[in-house]
């Protein structure tokens, strides 16, 4: 079963995290996106858990800014050392001198994750990322695609300094609205119950998870911002050293395949899955998919 536990980092920040299983056993660390919370990954959380599935020590933190754990006020508190210092410091605390079999992240939890397995590997023996752009691919998409450039420019309007309050007007209905891929009818995985979680998770404050956006330089460039234009990447911080797999929901409108070209110079065991039909909203859409992709990935790798 599922539960809480809130961990205390020594740097002064609490994660609330769901975890599952025996804390004595090898761990699963999974990490969540915007405007999402750790429950997404429940069915993971249960899955990997179970003695026939691995029985596995299974965490997933609501990242700094969401839910009950810490919320600092600022924009800066949000940039990538400081995330990335918070799931070094987690997995410090759950594998004493160790690492976690795997690292799973989505989104925003993908971000932190892709610069935490470069600067730290030792951290984890395995990455499985879900539609979360490389910090590399990101940046050159963002400074020469106009498709991805028009695609990402919600990103200036969650840096607005009135997001959160109209991210929250008639029932969160913007933020509902993230999850469909069209105008039509909502997704078939939004049920009531589900809303139900998201509505208590945004009651519970919008402004951390908005300042991701505000803190991060890998923006589109429009007029008086330059945004990504004046970030440079160099593969120093691009290269991954651990093995890989990438999951990629096709029909993702807000981050565009072309963001899977050139990966391979970068991570030199790398596999890319491709999931027609599937979304951004793949760990929703497709769970059964996301464990089996697990199952086969923990599998495969030494």
């Amino acid at each position: 079963m599922v539960s809480t536990r809130s961990i205390s980092l020594p740097h002064g920040i609490t994660l609330d995290c769901r975890v599952c299983g025996n804390p004595a056993r090898p761990v699963l660390l999974f990490l969540h996106g915007f405007p999402e919370g750790a429950f997404i990954w429940d069915a993971q959380l249960a899955h990997f858990s179970q003695p026939e599935y691995g029985g596995y020590y299974c965490v997933a933190p609501f990242l700094r800014g969401f839910g009950a754990s810490s919320s600092p006020a600022g924009a800066e508190a949000y940039r990538p050392r400081y995330l990335v210092q918070d799931i070094d410091t987690l997995i410090a605390a759950l594998c004493p001198g160790g690492a976690v079999e795997c690292l799973i992240a989505h989104d925003w939890g993908g971000a932190v994750a892709w610069n935490l397995a470069n600067q730290k590997p030792e951290r984890m023996r395995r990455l499985m990322i879900v539609n979360s752009p490389h910090p590399g691919a990101f940046v050159r998409e963002l400074q020469h695609s106009a498709a991805q450039q028009a695609a990402s420019q919600y990103m200036h309007f969650l840096r607005r300094d009135d997001a959160e309050a109209l991210l929250a007007e008639d029932d969160f209905h913007r933020l509902f609205g993230f999850f469909s891929n069209t105008a039509s009818e909502p997704p078939a995985w939004l049920t009531e119950m589900e809303r139900a979680k998201y509505r208590a998770l945004w009651r519970q404050g919008l402004h951390g998870a908005c300042n991701y956006y505000r803190a991060t330089p890998l923006r589109p460039p429009r007029a008086g911002d330059t945004g990504a234009e004046s970030v440079q990447m160099p593969d120093s911080m691009c290269t991954i050293q651990v093995p890989t797999r990438v999951l990629w929901g096709s029909d993702d409108f807000a981050l565009l395949p072309s963001l899977l070209e050139g990966l391979e110079a970068w991570i030199p065991d790398l596999e890319i899955h491709q999931i027609p039909g599937a979304s951004h909203w793949l760990v929703h859409e497709q769970p059964e998919r996301v464990n089996a992709e697990l199952t086969d990935f923990l599998q495969s790798k030494g």
